[in-house]
């Protein structure tokens, strides 16, 4: 009896293992596009892995103590084999499947097709979501909406199109991989190559915790795999389509951005919910798969159509578009022999987006909520293709090398407009803020250098890896090096110039100038020129890694790696101003399979993780950009242009950053730049609770120990040179902005004796009053997953989390400046004063449910509930004239923060119109956020395997439109806020800048064979 209760006890271990195994959690083994098989049988015994798609075949034998592992196993169903004894099993994308021959009352499944969501065979942490899982929820069709399901992710600013935040990074934090292939925009981070989405396999979402096989990245990882062909031949065809008619009225903000002195009468926002702005997304795809040559050379081949179409109205403009290009996808997969396979991933996501633009130079148009005059006609193309290749050899029972080469290239945007650019016509707007026209085109604010080549990123990337197996070491090395080259154009004002007049205040005082407005002129004028050079800017990453997973025991998996990166970042001459080698970042974990059957398991690690130096980088620090603001008395204007006929005389500073010729590039980076990195710690453990439900409790810990970003300040600097004896050095020797650490020392190489040779200097991070570069993440998760069984199922988590610090990262949300690595947020000492507070991507408490419920054979119900608590906020505004730098070592505001015209500190106006220090995140909390999407589909199963499937799927169904930022400006304009008393006041403080999404309907029409 004691042996038959124990023998039964194991029975019903390994079936909720096998129960739990379509459980959407699991844990990662690694972010490539492969997964694993590994297990138990009898010591030396034979175990064979036979693809049941394509019909390769594997076989090696167990160790001495009985363990096997099959790695680098395409996504995909496998039967494994081995003393007579089968199990069915799939394997997720970078995930492992364990299966067990080595107890005796171990069950034997056929046609089940498994994965254990507790991965006993790593120590990382991720999600994993096949395609019919994704298809069944209501989720939106691209791989942030998916990523959003996992715990730890929020949404990110509506600046940089809702991005996903993970684990308290900033958006532009992410790597993006297709296939193994890195995807991700590394120009600025805040995008990615996309894939038609019926292509797309399996989708993982990780949020830290990956081995040193991988690195490049703060925030997380989505990984997708893409469908490919088998032995028999399956395809289809889908159309989804959202209608404006089915979607609610969203509440639009328009911003007339009005000078509440100049014209109080004017309403600083409209706020309005109009039925006028439409829009239709409808995208239809076929697709099939199968063997070009049975059992060796397999195709899978997408195509998408699609036309996407609104109509937008604002106060000057309104505007029709439509896009129409198709995209598509091709796999080619080639199983040599058993032993080796070639692969071929090719990806086309080129666009053409169409424009009609109308002016509505009328003022009784002004918001007419209609099309008014002629369009101008325009389009722009955008996107590029992806190109990758892989081979895969297993040269031994224990030895597999891999290797892939892959190139990627994205066009960012080249406007294609047949009317004139406006060489000739200056920009100019109107006391009321409104275009003056003359012979300018709005289209054309800014003018591109013709002569450059199109703005764009080409990516080349290989990398090759090696695993070998040797008793209860699992050994794993590789080399990864990708070469980046970004071109971008010089830009110009159009015509050169941009005039703006103002009308003429009642104190006439301008530009801080008391008095200073001529009698009988009731309009002065500012004038800008700014100019920016042209350039091709290269960046190279390689990184090396060594890695071990050793199996102590049965039941206790260590983990040890450590990997080497490098970065190496050119100016337009091909010349390095950033050039990192070897930094190493360890990785450590270990997992215990606490009853040896996976049902229980505790796990943890602590990894060093680096980020390399954005391209944009290059582009803004290494090129000229000038940028030069005066303000006039005005005689006349010119009758075709409308320009200032005769300026002056001048009133009040200049103001003026940048400079018109290119650093030297010793001077544009600190010589001892340590690239930004970030220390992670988690502690997690999980649990098979019964057959059906799996919980998870983890807590994460993360540190930025360098953070990294530009310093603009001179002041700081002059006087250290001229305390240490350099009378000759000049200031504006200087590169504009210098890449650094902030709160440290800053090393760097100066014209110190004005005789053009670069010497190394140290300047203590004093004399710069830069506060330290801060962020901290502090999270527990709780996660409950019930898998659906044919009738319910249910996932869910729960996140209490604190995200502090003096940055937010590579972005700024505040302000919505995505310069990756170069915020305003560092620029100045005094901009960091009050900068420690609750950052931007801090949802304390964020709650998710998902699943599906069946009602019966054809009728299926998903759901998806997001409940979040708000944002913080601040108060920015601009430095006064008594900090240190608010002046540059001339002793005007020229090269001082007293320069910077839009609002970047936490310095702002009270009530009463008089500047006080705050602190980041001191401003109101956004509301919670609560968000329940709903679908219904019909499923009909026809015969030979046949599936029509009709869905409806419904997103915010209660149309909670909540408000999820506001402006948060509180001085309304540097020549304002210099006035000692008055009317200082930003009007539009505090009002709503984006919402939550409006309700909106989505039909789906799929057939399948």
């Amino acid at each position: 009896m004691v042996n038959n209760k124990f023998n039964m006890k194991q029975v019903r271990r390994s079936a909720i293992a096998v129960a739990v195994g379509m459980c959407f959690a699991s844990m990662a083994y690694a972010q490539n596009a492969d997964g694993t098989i590994f297990g138990r049988a009898k010591a030396k015994e034979q175990v064979q892995v036979v693809s049941l798609e394509n019909g390769s075949s594997r076989a090696i034998e167990a160790d001495k103590d009985g363990g096997f592992t099959f790695s680098k196993l395409p996504v995909g169903r496998y039967k494994v084999t081995a003393g007579g004894k089968t199990r069915e099993v799939s394997v997720a994308i970078g995930s492992g499947t364990e299966v067990k021959f080595d107890d005796v009352a171990t069950v034997t499944v056929t046609g089940s097709r498994t994965r254990n969501p507790i991965d006993v065979s790593s120590t990382e942490s991720n999600t994993v979501f096949s395609l019919a899982e994704i298809q069944a929820l209501p989720v939106g069709r691209n791989a942030t909406a998916v990523s959003l399901l996992a715990p730890g992710t929020v949404a990110g600013d509506a600046a940089f199109g809702n991005l996903a935040s993970f684990s308290g990074a900033s958006v532009a934090e992410n790597g993006y991989y297709i296939n193994g292939f890195d995807v991700t925009n590394m120009r600025n981070f805040t995008n990615y190559s996309s894939l038609p989405f019926d292509a797309i396999s399996q989708q993982q979402v990780k949020t830290g915790g990956y081995g040193a096989e991988f690195g490049r990245s703060l925030g997380g990882v989505v990984s997708l795999s893409t469908k490919r062909g088998t032995n028999t031949w399956k395809g289809g065809a889908s159309a989804y389509i959202t209608p404006g008619w089915a979607s609610a009225a969203g509440k639009t903000v328009v911003n007339q951005d009005k000078d509440a002195w100049i014209s109080p009468s004017q309403p600083s926002y409209t706020l309005y919910s109009p039925t006028a702005n439409t829009f239709k997304n409808l995208s239809y795809n076929v697709y099939a798969g199968g063997p070009i040559v049975k059992d060796k050379l397999f195709v899978f081949g997408l195509l998408e159509g699609r036309k996407n179409t609104s109509d937008t109205y604002g106060g000057a403009t309104s505007q029709t578009s439509s896009a129409e290009t198709p995209n598509g996808m091709i796999k080619l997969d080639w199983q040599i022999s058993d032993d080796h396979r070639l692969e071929f991933t090719g990806i086309s996501n080129k666009r053409r987006t169409s424009y009609q633009t109308f002016d509505n130079t009328n003022n009784a148009d002004k918001y007419a909520l209609r099309h008014v005059g002629t369009p101008r006609l325009s389009s722009v193309d955008s996107g590029g293709d992806v190109e990758i290749l892989k081979y895969t050899g297993y040269l031994t029972e224990n030895l597999t090398l891999t290797a892939q080469y892959g190139r990627l290239y994205s066009l960012l945007g080249r406007l294609n407009d047949p009317s004139n650019f406006g060489a000739e016509c200056p920009a100019i707007y109107g006391t009321n803020g409104q275009p003056a026209y003359g012979c300018w085109n709005p289209a054309h604010f800014t003018i591109r250098d013709l002569k450059a080549q199109d703005d764009g990123d080409t990516r080349k990337g290989k990398r090759v890896d090696l695993e070998w197996i040797v008793g209860s070491h699992t050994i794993r090395a590789g080399y990864d090096a990708q070469d980046f080259f970004s071109t971008q154009a010089g830009e110009t004002y159009s015509g050169g110039v941009y005039y703006r007049y103002y009308n003429m205040p009642a104190s006439r005082t301008i530009n801080g100038v008391v008095g200073a407005g001529t009698p009988g002129n009731s309009e002065y004028v500012r004038v800008r020129k700014y100019q920016s050079t042209s350039g091709e800017f290269s960046a190279k990453n390689d990184a090396m890694y060594l890695e071990d997973s050793w199996k102590v025991t049965k039941n206790v998996l260590v983990y040890g790696g450590v990997r080497s990166e490098s970065f190496d970042n050119k100016n337009a001459d091909g010349v390095s101003f950033v050039d990192r080698k070897n930094l190493l970042a360890p990785r450590l974990g270990a997992a215990w399979d606490m009853n040896g059957d996976a049902s229980m398991k505790v796990y943890g690690n602590f990894g060093r993780y680096y980020i390399p130096v954005a391209s944009n980088t290059n582009i803004r620090s290494s090129r000229s950009e000038y940028l030069e603001g005066r303000y006039y008395n005005f005689t006349g204007k010119d009758p075709k242009t409308l320009a200032p006929l005769t300026l002056g005389p001048e009133i009040g500073q200049a103001i003026i950053s940048g400079s018109p010729t290119a650093p030297d590039p010793g001077t544009i980076a600190d010589t001892k730049l340590s690239p930004m990195n970030q220390d992670e710690y988690i502690l997690g453990f999980q649990k098979a609770l019964s057959k059906n439900w799996v919980l998870g409790v983890k807590a994460v810990y993360r540190k930025v120990n360098a953070g990294m970003d530009d310093y603009c300040g001179h002041t700081g600097i002059a006087k250290w040179a001229t305390e240490h004896g350099y009378a000759d050095f000049d200031p504006d020797s200087l590169a504009t902005c210098i890449l650094m650490n902030p709160g440290r020392a800053l090393n760097l190489k100066i014209d110190a004796k004005g005789d053009g040779k670069l010497v190394e200097v140290t300047v203590p991070n004093s004399y710069l009053g830069l506060a330290e570069y801060k962020r901290t993440y502090k999270a527990l998760e709780l996660s409950l997953d019930r898998p659906f069984d044919g009738k319910w199922g249910l996932s869910g988590s729960y996140v209490y989390s604190v995200n502090k610090g003096t940055a937010e990262g590579y972005v700024q949300s505040d302000l919505g400046q995505e310069d990756a690595g170069i915020t305003q947020d560092f620029d100045f000492g005094s901009f960091t004063d009050g900068a420690y507070g609750t950052l931007p991507n801090n949802r304390t408490h964020a709650l998710k449910l998902y699943g599906n419920y069946a009602l019966n054979d054809n009728f299926r119900l998903g759901a998806n509930l997001t409940v979040a608590s708000g944002r913080h906020t601040s108060c920015i505004g601009f430095v006064p004239p008594t900090v240190s730098d608010y002046n540059g070592p001339s002793g005007t505001t020229n090269g001082g923060s007293g320069a910077y015209n839009s609002a970047s500190s936490y310095y702002c106006l009270n009530a009463q119109g008089t500047t006080v220090l705050g602190s980041r995140g001191n401003g109101p909390v956004m509301p919670w956020t609560k968000q329940l999407d709903l679908n219904i589909a019909y499923i009909l199963k026809l015969e030979g395997g046949r599936t029509l499937t009709l869905q409806a799927n419904v997103f915010n169904v209660f149309n909670t439109q909540t408000v999820t930022m506001v402006n948060q400006i509180r001085d309304y304009s540097r020549a304002d806020s210099k006035l000692p008393t008055g009317n200082k006041l930003n009007p539009n403080y505090g009002y709503p800048s984006s919402f939550l999404g409006a309700r909106t309907a989505s039909f789906t029409a799929r057939y399948e064979f």
